[in-house]
This record gives structure tokens, C-alpha cells and sequence, in this order.
């Protein structure tokens, strides 16, 4: 390029005859008149076409190439190896030939990833109500005075943009249900498309193409609440960017600012009213107003809100001699008529349902332990056992169930066992729980406690009054002092016998 600026210069500046710029350069002076004619400023050369040894074979090598980039990186073959293959084919070129053909295609298949593959997109857009997409993702909070990484669940309308952020402890098929349930409710109904990644609770196996074989409790929830569900490409997440840019979004939105919460309960409602003060302060881009102007203009459009979808996990337990049945390492009681039977567990997010022959026995407070390194807990309800203490009363005295009873029955034990009889006494004042109301129990006992007659006759009398209504302030019947006997009865029987015999010396006949 800096030789043709000398040949331009001299030739437009400095006046210099062609014949002149010929000699100086030894270049020929048609040469230069063509560069000068056709105002050439940098030079072209055109490698000529020459014919491959590698040619025929060209299309076997590229089929071969694209056939290892879909396997792993260690089942691949290298250029070495390709070089063998087509000499057995009959190829007589070198191996430099073959690895500059590879690096060629490589870089071709590299430039293109960058371009028309990753960096080139399709704008979308969608009709109200028509879609929505769903995402997880992990974030950490103070939850209950404690740092907790909990699995975050996004959800968005794709016309509007309103979006929902709810957190929970686990990515599990109940939580996604209760996800989509709290979603659809703050919506206020249900868009005709859900757009999701191939998530394990929605999908069992990924096939070819759009081929998906869904779960078949997710596949219930969708039915229920009347919904299609899209699954995008594997790791193709920008087929479903508006809420993946919500979970990068709400990271500097929301969870850097977010104070310490005592429970998850809390966390989730604060969530809740966050986004909607987003929707108010967040234009929507599109359309004029914000997404809350725009998510009121999308709700015509949403199919009306059904019923909760019952979004629990059903799962088959026996339960265990002692009446416990065994869930995520903690165990749960059982009423002691179902030990050694089967019974179904019903998991939900906040709680566990025991049922067994169509009907719910009992239900617990779910526990999630996040850490494996401590032992699982014992959850257990001292009513569940009073069965088994009425044929065993001497259990009652270390059973350890009864250990969390209310206090007042604890104090009432503790006075009850120390005399013979008490402990079963004590298991038929805590019998009472089976037929009358718990809490009317429990005041006969106080009542009887700071009566100071801790008895079961005396409780008992104290429930029916209870229960029947009656007043239990008892009258004052302390006697006047002109009443008072001046010499106690005196408790003896030999008095009787003294009578007896005065009367047998009057001849008089007893019946003895």
C-alpha cells in the first residue's frame, strides 16, 4: 500500500513521467497506468484456484466433523486419526492438509456459534394473556436470625411483565405447585401458555426435538388449571429471557435490599407487595404507562382463576411399631391403631397429611433440615398413644411422647404417680381428651390443681359442671363458732359392743 502512495505521488504531485516511474521501480508501465487509470490505493491479489488432493474427500471429512462435535470432548477424534481414516479410503495427501482443514471448519463453526447462532435474536411478542414463563433460581435471606440459601421461583406474564418472586426451601414438585397457585392468584388468572426450561418436576426425559415426556403430576396441574405447557431447547435459555433477565433483575431490586424476617411466611408476603410496587414504578418499554397500567389492559384476556390446584406428592409408608412413619430423615407420629399397616403420606410445602382408608388420620408441620450433619427430629403427639398406655398405664411414667403434654397435665402427673394407682388414674383423666373438648379438660385440671385435690373424681366432677354449664365456685361453708362442737366425735366401734351386751342382759334378741 505505501509503495502505490510513492507511484501516485510522483505521478499526480510531482509531475514525473511514466517512463521515469518505471525505471525506478521496475515495474512495468502498464502496469502503472492501470494503477493509475483505475485510482487503485490498495493492492488485490486473487490466489488462484488450484485443485486438492483433500477435494473428493472433503465431504467425508466434514460429515465426520459434525458428527463428533455432538459427542463429549474426550470421545472426539483428532486430526491424526481423521488423516488415517481417508488413507484407507485412498487419500495420498499430507496430514498438514487435513489439520488445515479442520482448523478452517472449526472456525467457521466458531464464528457462526457468535453470530447467527448466539449473538443474533428474534424480537418476540406476545398477545395478552397468551403466555407466561417460569424460572428457578438461588438467593440467600435472614430468615428466623439465620443466613438460608433458598431456591427462588420467578413467574411473568410475557405481555405485561408482571411478575411474581416467591421463595421456598426446596425445588420440589409441591413447592412448584404452590408456585404456580400464588401466581395465578396475584394475576388474577391464568394465561393459555406456560414457558419453562426442562426442569426434572416437569419433565422425565428429554427427546428429540420438542419431544417431551412430563411428569404426570405436573402434567395434572396444568390440566387443572387449563394451560400448555413449552419447554424450551436444552440450555437455550434466551427462548424464555423476560424472566431470566427478572432473575438478574430482582437480585439488585430486591435481595440486596431485603431486612431479616422471622419466618418464610414473612419473607414471601414482603416479596409479594415488592413486586407490586415495581409494577407501579416500572415503565413497561413497549407500551405506554407502566406494568401495572399494562397488566390491568392484559386481565380481560386471562381465563378466570379456578380452585387451588391440591398440589400435593403421595407417597406409600408403613408405619413403624411405635407409631412413627419416616420422612426426609425426621419421623412423625401415627395413631397407635395404624402401627404395622400401610398408610399413604400427602406431602405439601408447609405440612404432611397422613391418610389411610379415605381418611385423613392425623396431619404435622412439615420440617425441612437443609443440613445433613444433625440428626433427624422425632415429631410427636401424645395423643396419637393413648391407646397403648390404656392397656400399658405403666408407660405413661417415661413414655416419651408425654413429655410434651401442656403443663398443667405434666404437674398432675407428677403429683398423681407418686401414690399406687396413679398412673392409671392419670391415663383416664388424659382419656378425656378422646371425647370431650381438650381445652375443657385442661381447666378441670387447673381448677383441680389449685383446688389443691389433684383426683380424678375430682376432675371429673369439675368437667361435667364444665360442660354442663354449671357454675364451679363452690359456696363458703364454714360453720358459725356457736356451731362448733366443743368435744370431736370420738371414731369407736367397742362402744357398740358395750350396747350389745347391756341389751343381752335384758333379755332382748338381736337379729345377730
Amino acid at each position: 500500500m505505501g509503495f502505490l502512495k510513492v507511484i501516485r505521488t510522483w505521478a499526480l504531485r510531482d509531475k514525473m513521467p511514466i517512463r521515469e516511474i518505471a525505471r525506478r521501480t521496475g515495474i512495468s508501465r502498464n502496469t502503472i497506468k492501470k494503477y493509475l487509470r483505475e485510482g487503485i490505493v490498495e493492492p488485490a491479489f486473487q490466489t488462484p484456484d488450484r485443485p486438492s488432493k483433500l477435494d473428493p474427500y472433503a465431504k467425508q471429512l466434514t460429515a465426520w466433523l459434525t458428527t463428533d462435535q455432538r459427542k463429549s470432548r474426550k470421545e472426539r477424534r483428532t486430526a491424526k486419526l481423521m488423516h488415517a481414516d481417508l488413507v484407507k479410503l485412498g487419500y495420498d495427501g499430507s496430514y498438514e492438509r487435513v489439520a488445515a482443514f479442520v482448523r478452517e471448519w472449526k472456525g467457521e463453526r466458531q464464528r457462526a456459534h457468535h453470530t447467527t447462532d448466539r449473538g443474533t435474536f428474534v424480537p418476540l411478542v406476545f398477545a395478552p394473556g397468551e403466555a407466561f414463563q417460569f424460572d428457578w433460581s438461588e438467593d440467600w435471606a435472614f430468615v428466623g436470625a439465620e443466613r438460608i440459601k433458598l431456591q427462588v421461583a420467578h413467574i411473568k406474564l410475557s405481555h405485561s411483565r408482571a411478575f411474581l418472586v416467591r421463595a421456598y426451601l426446596l425445588q420440589t414438585h409441591e413447592m412448584l405447585f404452590d408456585a404456580h397457585w400464588h401466581a395465578f392468584r396475584v394475576f388474577e388468572g391464568v394465561p393459555g401458555r406456560g414457558i419453562y426450561d426442562n426442569m426434572k418436576t416437569a419433565v422425565d426425559k428429554v427427546g428429540l426435538g420438542k419431544k417431551r415426556d412430563v411428569n404426570a403430576r405436573f402434567t395434572a396441574m396444568t390440566s387443572h388449571y387449563v394451560f400448555d405447557p413449552e419447554f424450551c431447547n436444552p440450555a437455550a435459555g434466551w427462548e424464555k429471557g423476560q424472566v431470566e433477565k427478572n432473575v438478574r433483575d430482582a437480585r439488585h431490586r430486591m435481595w440486596q435490599l431485603m431486612p431479616a424476617f422471622p419466618d418464610l411466611g414473612a419473607l414471601n408476603d414482603w416479596l409479594e407487595e415488592r413486586c407490586k410496587v415495581l409494577w407501579a414504578e416500572t415503565e413497561h418499554g413497549t407500551f405506554s404507562g407502566s406494568i401495572a397500567d399494562v397488566w390491568e389492559d392484559e386481565k380481560p384476556a386471562l381465563m378466570p382463576l379456578p380452585m387451588a390446584f391440591d398440589g400435593f406428592v403421595e407417597q406409600s409408608k408403613r408405619v413403624s411399631p411405635t407409631c412413627l412413619v419416616t420422612f426426609d430423615r425426621n419421623r412423625y407420629s401415627v395413631p397407635a391403631s395404624f402401627a404395622n399397616r400401610p398408610v399413604s403420606l400427602r406431602i405439601y410445602p408447609e405440612r404432611l397429611v397422613i391418610v389411610a382408608e379415605g381418611h385423613t388420620i392425623c396431619t404435622h408441620e412439615r420440617i425441612i433440615e437443609r443440613s445433613h450433619r444433625q440428626p433427624g427430629r422425632v415429631v410427636y403427639d401424645w395423643r396419637h398413644y393413648l391407646a397403648v398406655v390404656q392397656r400399658k398405664p405403666g408407660a405413661l411414667r417415661n413414655g416419651a411422647p408425654f413429655a410434651e403434654m401442656p403443663e398443667a397435665f405434666r404437674k398432675l402427673q407428677g403429683q398423681m404417680l407418686r401414690r399406687p394407682g396413679g398412673d392409671r388414674e392419670m391415663v383416664d383423666i388424659l382419656s378425656l381428651v378422646l371425647h370431650h373438648d381438650e381445652q375443657s379438660v385442661l381447666r378441670a385440671v387447673e381448677m383441680a390443681l389449685e383446688a389443691g385435690v389433684p383426683t380424678k373424681t375430682h376432675v371429673l366432677n369439675l368437667l361435667h359442671r364444665l360442660v354442663d354449664g354449671k357454675p364451679t365456685d363452690q359456696p363458703d361453708i364454714t360453720p358459725p363458732s356457736a356451731l362448733s362442737l366443743s368435744k370431736e366425735p370420738e371414731a369407736n366401734v367397742a362402744r357398740y359392743d358395750g350396747l350389745r351386751q347391756a341389751q343381752n342382759k335384758g333379755g332382748t334378741r338381736h337379729a345377730s
